[in-house]
């Protein structure tokens, strides 16, 4: 009786430690700076920060380790005082990494405090899940004593140090996504246009099924009857001018990314924070844009995915020119890849004029 006593504690222990956490997660989703007249001290707040998340996940292995040992073993259980001292220093862990994380000033950079935020969230995700996995393990009383899928706090204390440091490089590693994003989403549209054959399979059709082998009446193969499932030809010459579109997007990442590399500077973090939230739009559009190309096409929602992915990517290309990245002789590239956009939009119109 005694034995169901401490686990019956710990569990309320537990069920209250989740509470707390929950209550913490507002003050990091609504990303508020504190205010301090104090200068922020770059390398100080790095430190804080890693000594944050280190802290958090050894309190997490403390966790683990005490609640596990309410199971079934030969080892003695620690006293319900003693799991509850563990239960407060990992919420005093939990409060000290969003405090750090509040401490880090807007003026920053806006990419720079969204990656620190991401950052705090999946450790905050992470032990919220270690406890409900630990509730779990108390009122299964499971044979086996291994936790599964409770190691994502860990995981996600041991990526704190891999953070950029300033908003430069935030902004460098956010372009880099986007370009991998974006290549991605080319590389599905090259695929999808070969497994969207209209011949594809048709003769294996003819030879399982002779009285219907998609022959016309001179004895020539003809296309399937279900135009939702191929792309006409009219559909293949549209399509064509989108692949082009979409991979000008990828070259003007690029561009700007390399711009932000070579010419990009610390101070100037307003300006990089307009660039890549821009530049965040390019992937969704793309993605857009490649949905509304698979059959059946309907040429207006394809022209209109067009038009909002060559408005984001010229508004991208602007911002970036009248930046402090874009130096005088970049201006004949951006140019160029303006003209590339506004000819593969025409062609787009041409090809769909008369929809």
């Amino acid at each position: 009786m005694a034995g169901a006593a401490t686990v019956s504690t710990t569990r309320e222990q537990l069920r209250h430690l989740a509470a707390e956490l929950r209550l913490l997660l507002p003050r990091v989703r609504v990303g508020e700076a504190q205010e301090t007249a104090e200068e922020f001290q770059r390398d100080a707040f790095w430190g804080r920060l890693h000594e944050a998340a280190a802290k958090v996940s050894g309190e997490a292995t403390a966790l683990t380790t005490a609640v596990r040992s309410r199971l079934p073993a030969p080892a003695p259980s620690p006293s319900p005082q003693e799991t509850q001292r563990i239960c407060e220093q990992v919420h005093a862990a939990m409060k000290a990494i969003v405090e750090v994380y509040c401490s880090l000033p807007k003026d920053q950079g806006i990419i720079l405090r969204k990656l620190v935020r991401n950052s705090v969230l999946d450790i905050m995700d992470g032990m919220t899940q270690l406890v409900e996995v630990l509730l779990t393990t108390l009122v299964q009383s499971p044979e086996n004593n291994d936790l599964i899928s409770c190691n994502s706090v860990w995981v996600a204390c041991e990526q704190v140090p891999r953070i950029p440091r300033d908003n430069k490089a935030a902004a460098f590693l956010m372009l880099t996504k986007s370009v991998d994003f974006v290549k991605d989403a080319y590389e599905e549209m090259e695929q999808a246009i070969e497994e969207c054959d209209p011949y594809r399979g048709l003769l294996n059709d003819c030879e399982e099924d002779n009285s219907n082998n998609h022959s016309n009446e001179n004895g020539t193969l003809a296309l399937p009857s279900n135009r939702d499932s191929y792309w006409s030809e009219e559909d293949r010459e549209l399509i064509l001018p989108c692949l082009a579109l979409v991979r000008t997007s990828k070259v003007c990442l690029k561009k700007i990314r390399l711009l932000v590399a070579k010419n990009g500077k610390k101070d100037q973090v307003a300006q990089l924070d307009d660039i890549v939230d821009i530049c965040d739009e390019i992937s969704p559009s793309v993605d857009d844009l490649a949905l509304s190309i698979y059959p059946p096409v309907c040429q207006l929602t394809v022209r209109l995915g067009c038009a909002k992915l060559a408005s984001v990517l010229k508004k991208a290309l602007e911002i970036t020119k009248a930046s402090h990245v874009a130096s005088q002789p970049e201006d004949s590239t951006i140019l160029l890849l303006m003209n590339a956009i506004d000819h593969f939009m025409n062609r787009v119109k041409e090809l769909t004029q008369c929809n």
